[in-house]
Order: structure tokens, then C-alpha cells, then sequence
């Protein structure tokens, strides 16, 4: 009976203590232990998570540095100057026809001188100027006349002239619009582009100035060449002081 009775108390002793040997292999932590350092698998993939989120902002922000560089390099294409400017050629151009319209012979392109000149030789033929005045006035109105022609022939000859430095002006502004870096660069050139267009325009209005002003002064000739000449056939029919008939002799007579 003692060696039965002693196994059954074994047993139960077995069974009592085996709860306490399987409870710690249950409540195992999931890290191990080498050689004294700690291996935490879920410590780990934070940690390598947390890393590749810092890469990736790092990786945003030279992206962003990037674009803002890009940026203020546009920017600074945007804000460059034109290294061309036509302005001194076209400023010569107008001189030149200016210059032209400036030597105009006689009459100026003035108000008070053409009103007094008109007054003075292109009005009403005054009854009492004498056949040398009538004549003289005459011989100014021509000169007058001749000389309008002549400077309109001027003024197109310089206008011709300048087309050659247009062209070039022309060829110059658009290449440089075509190898513009930025706006500012392509708004300067039309801008020249724009002055140049004005400068053909003034060159035009310049000319059919001053082709205007020769055809006035040939019509106004022929206007007073007319009441003129009224007064001529007037005094030369006027009884007593015109026409009077007398005795020609065609040929010496021979002794």
C-alpha cells in the first residue's frame, strides 16, 4: 500500500506543477536575446517605417527647392532686358525727314507765313500795282511753286532712303523677338517693333505733306495767274489808259 500511495501523491504533485512550467512558455515576449542585445521585430519595422517617411519628405522638399529655383530662374528670363535697341536708328530716320521738311523753300510749313504769303501775293490782284508788281509777284508765285515741287521731290528721296535702314531695323527686331528668353525681352522687341511701324507712318505723313503742299501752292498759282490776268485784259482794254493804236513800221525804208 506505501509504494502506490506514494507514486498517486507523485502524480498529483506532477499535475499541480505543470500549470506553473507551461505559463511562462505562454507569456513569452516576441524579441530575442544574442549575446546580450535585444531584437524587437516590431521596434524594427517602426523604426525602418519611420525612416522611409523621412526619406520621402526629404524627397519632397528638394522636389519643392527645385521647382522654386525653376521658378526664380523663369522669373529672371522673364525680367531680362533686350541687349538690342533700334531706338538711335529710328531717331535718325525722323531727323533726316524732319530736317527735309524743315528746309522748305519760300512758304514754311507755318500758319502765319503761309496766311501772310497768301495775303501778299496769292490774294485779290491790287488795281493799283503797277505792270512791274504784277509781274514780280508773278515771277514769285512760280518760284514759290517750283520750289513746293522741289522739296516734295526731297522728301521722297529721303523717305526712299530710309527704307533700307527699316529693312535692317526689321531683320534686326525680329530675330531678336524670335530669341527672346523671357516676356520682357519679347515685349521690348514689339515695342521697337511698334516704334519702327510709327517711324513708317511719319515718314509717310511727310510725304504726302509735303506732296500736298506743292500741288497747293502750283493750284494757288494758278489762281492768281488768273485774277492776274484779268487785270491785265481789264487795263488793256480800259479806254485812254489801254490799248492805244498807232503807225508800225515793219521795215526801214530805203533812202
Amino acid at each position: 500500500m506505501k509504494p502506490r500511495r506514494s507514486r498517486s501523491v507523485r502524480l498529483a504533485a506532477a499535475l499541480l506543477a505543470a500549470p506553473v512550467v507551461l505559463t511562462p512558455m505562454l507569456a513569452t515576449p516576441a524579441y530575442a536575446q544574442f549575446g546580450g542585445i535585444v531584437f524587437d521585430p516590431s521596434n524594427y519595422a517602426q523604426n525602418v517605417l519611420t525612416a522611409a517617411r523621412s526619406l520621402q519628405q526629404i524627397t519632397n522638399q528638394i522636389t519643392s527647392l527645385q521647382n522654386q529655383a525653376q521658378s526664380l530662374i523663369n522669373q529672371a528670363r522673364n525680367l531680362a532686358s533686350l541687349p538690342y535697341s533700334a531706338l538711335q536708328q529710328l531717331q535718325q530716320s525722323v531727323q533726316r525727314t524732319q530736317s527735309l521738311l524743315n528746309q522748305a523753300q519760300n512758304i514754311a510749313y507755318d500758319v502765319q507765313t503761309i496766311d501772310r504769303a497768301f495775303q501778299l501775293k496769292y490774294g485779290s490782284t491790287a488795281m493799283s500795282a503797277s505792270d512791274t508788281q504784277l509781274i514780280a509777284d508773278a515771277r514769285s508765285r512760280w518760284q514759290n511753286t517750283v520750289g513746293g515741287l522741289q522739296d516734295a521731290m526731297r522728301v521722297q528721296a529721303g523717305v526712299v532712303g530710309n527704307i533700307d535702314t527699316n529693312r535692317t531695323q526689321m531683320s534686326a527686331l525680329i530675330g531678336q523677338s524670335q530669341g527672346a528668353t523671357g516676356a520682357l525681352q519679347a515685349a521690348q522687341a514689339g515695342n521697337q517693333l511698334l516704334a519702327l511701324q510709327a517711324q513708317q507712318l511719319a515718314d509717310l505723313t511727310a510725304l504726302i505733306a509735303a506732296n500736298g503742299r506743292a500741288q497747293a501752292l502750283q493750284s494757288a498759282e494758278q489762281a492768281a495767274a488768273a485774277a492776274q490776268g484779268q487785270e491785265q485784259r481789264r487795263r488793256f482794254l480800259t479806254p485812254g489808259s489801254g490799248y492805244q493804236p498807232g503807225t508800225a513800221k515793219m521795215f526801214q525804208s530805203g533812202n
